[in-house]
C-alpha cells in the first residue's frame, strides 16, 4: 500500500466519519440534497477523482478512488460520489464538465439512446431508466452510438423531462426522457477503452466496493449491539446461535471486501471483465445474506428510523441489483467458461 493510498484513506475516514451523522442521512431520505457534504467532498478533491488534472480533476489511481468510495459507503454518504466519479471517467479529457454532482446514462438496461448529427450540432433522443440523482446533477454524461462510433454527450438535465423515482434506500433514481438538441461542443468521441460493456463493468466495480463498505459497517453495528443487548442475564453475543450468525456475517463481509479489492484491481487493469463479474456477483450474495443476518440479530429495532442499521441494509439491497444483478454477472461468467472449454477452465479461474 502506497503512502498516497494511506493519505487518501485517512482523509476519507475523517471526512465521512465527521459529516455523515444521522441527521444528515435522515434529511437526505426526506429529499434534501446535502450541499454541505458535497462541498466538503469537492474541496477534498474526491468529486474529480477520476478526471485528469488538465480537466481540473485529481487524476487519482482507480484503486485509490474506489478505496475512498468504499469508505464513503461505510458511512452511507447520501450523495452521488460513485456516479460523479464514473461521469468523470466517461468524460475523461474529451469533454469539460461543470462543477457539482454528475451522473451517467444509461445506468440500467433498456432501449439504446439515439444520437444523430443535425444541422446545428447533435440530436439526442430516448429514455434512460432509473438514472441516479438525475434531479440533482449539474450534468448527465451520456454514452450513445452515432454511425457505429461510441460518443459521449454532456446534457443539462434542465432540458430533459424527468420522472422522479427512488430506490429502496430512498436515493433518487429518475427516468430521463431525452429529446435534446445539443451543440457541437457538447458531444465528443469516447475514449478508446469506453463502450457500453466497460461502462457497465466499471459501475459494477463501484457498486461492489460500496457494498463492501456498507456491509463492513453493518457488521460493526451488529457486533456492538450483540455485545450490549442483554437477555437472560448475559449479552446475546454469548449465545451459540448468535455467535454462529455473527461468524457468517463476518465471513460474508470479508468475502465482499476481498471481492471488491479484486474488482478495483480489475478495473485498473483495462476493465478486466470476468473478475469484475465475479466480484459483483459475490458482493450481491454477501449483501443479501449479510443484511438478513444483521436484522435477525437486531430484531425489530433494526428496522426503526431511530436506528442506524437500516441506512446500510437498504443500500445493500438496492446496490446489489444496480449495474447488474448476481444472475446477470453469473451468466457472463458461465458463458465465458463454456466458450473457453474444460481444458482452460482451471487456468482461467486461477489467473482471473
Amino acid at each position: 500500500m502506497s503512502e498516497t493510498t494511506d493519505l487518501i484513506r485517512d482523509m476519507a475516514e475523517k471526512l465521512f466519519g465527521d459529516a455523515c451523522e444521522k441527521s444528515v442521512l435522515a434529511a437526505a431520505e426526506n429529499g434534501q440534497f446535502q450541499t454541505g457534504l458535497w462541498q466538503e467532498i469537492t474541496d477534498a478533491g474526491l468529486a474529480g477523482a477520476l478526471l485528469p488534472e488538465s480537466a481540473g480533476g485529481s487524476d487519482l489511481a482507480i484503486e485509490d478512488a474506489l478505496a475512498a468510495l468504499r469508505i464513503s459507503a461505510s458511512r452511507a454518504a447520501p450523495v452521488p460520489l460513485a456516479e460523479t466519479m464514473l461521469a468523470g471517467w466517461l468524460a475523461s479529457s474529451s469533454l469539460a464538465v461543470p462543477e457539482g454532482p454528475l451522473t451517467i446514462a444509461p445506468a440500467s438496461n433498456g432501449a439504446p439512446l439515439t444520437l444523430k448529427k443535425s444541422t446545428s450540432g447533435w440530436r439526442l433522443d430516448g429514455v434512460a431508466k432509473r438514472v441516479p440523482f438525475a434531479r440533482n446533477a449539474a450534468a448527465i454524461l451520456v454514452l450513445a452510438e452515432a454511425d457505429g462510433a461510441n460518443m459521449v454527450a454532456r446534457v443539462d438535465p434542465k432540458i430533459c423531462a424527468l420522472t422522479h423515482g427512488r430506490n429502496l434506500a430512498m436515493e433518487p433514481r429518475d427516468d430521463v426522457t431525452f429529446a435534446c438538441d445539443l451543440g457541437a461542443g457538447d458531444v465528443a468521441p469516447a475514449s478508446n477503452h469506453v463502450n457500453a460493456e466497460t461502462l457497465r463493468a466499471f459501475g459494477a466495480a463501484m457498486r461492489a466496493n460500496q457494498i463492501a463498505g456498507a456491509l463492513s459497517r453493518a457488521l460493526e453495528i451488529t457486533l456492538q449491539y450483540a455485545n450490549e443487548r442483554v437477555q437472560f442475564g448475559k449479552p446475546i453475543a454469548k449465545f451459540q446461535a448468535i455467535q454462529h450468525n455473527l461468524a457468517m456475517l463476518a465471513a460474508h463481509s470479508a468475502a465482499a471486501n476481498a471481492a471488491a479489492d479484486m474488482a478495483a484491481e480489475a478495473a485498473a487493469n483495462d476493465m478486466n471483465l470476468l473478475p469484475i463479474a465475479a466480484a459483483k456477483a459475490r458482493c450481491g450474495e454477501a449483501a443479501s445474506v449479510g443484511a438478513g443476518i444483521a436484522h435477525q440479530t437486531h430484531g425489530a429495532i433494526g428496522f426503526t428510523r431511530e436506528h442506524m442499521l437500516h441506512y446500510f441494509t437498504k443500500r445493500l439491497w438496492s446496490w446489489r441489483d444496480e449495474f447488474g444483478k448476481e444472475s446477470d454477472w453469473s451468466l457472463i461468467i458461465g458463458r465465458a467458461a463454456a466458450k473457453a472449454g474444460p481444458k482452460k477452465l482451471w487456468s482461467d479461474i486461477v489467473t482471473a
